[in-house]
């Protein structure tokens, strides 16, 4: 995968193109700074014995990496395969991270959203 231009840039700066990737329960995966990720990285770890199938999930699944010169990441393919990931995928800014999503199965999950209705959900957020 390679990173937008106007991401790429933006990790140079903080993290000097080293990112984690890891899993999430929702079945995408996540990219963090590196800085982030240790910040998230501890919290995670931190939680009761009860969580212990979110540390699996996320904390089990964790690989670091560094974007090259040309701002190409290789996902792994395992990580590809439990995400679901195909060919074309969705880079999904989210403020500290990235989500990477199979497009498709983004596409779909934002339909049933968009026809569920997701005003309750906003929780009175306006533009």
């Amino acid at each position: 995968m390679t990173m937008p231009s106007r991401h790429r840039e933006a990790l140079a700066s903080s993290c000097a193109l080293e990112v984690t990737l890891t899993r999430h329960p929702d079945g995408c995966l996540l990219i963090y700074p590196r800085g982030c990720w240790e910040k998230k990285r501890a919290q995670l770890a931190a939680l009761p014995y009860s969580a212990r199938f979110l540390q699996r999930i996320v904390l089990g699944s964790a690989v670091d990496m560094t974007l090259d010169k040309a701002g190409r990441i290789l996902i792994p393919a395992d990580l590809r395969t439990l995400a679901g990931i195909d060919r074309e995928v969705a880079l999904v800014g989210m403020g500290g991270h990235f989500e990477l999503w199979d497009a498709q199965r983004l596409a779909k999950l934002e339909a049933e959203a968009a026809a569920a209705g997701f005003e309750a959900a906003a929780g009175g957020f306006q533009f």
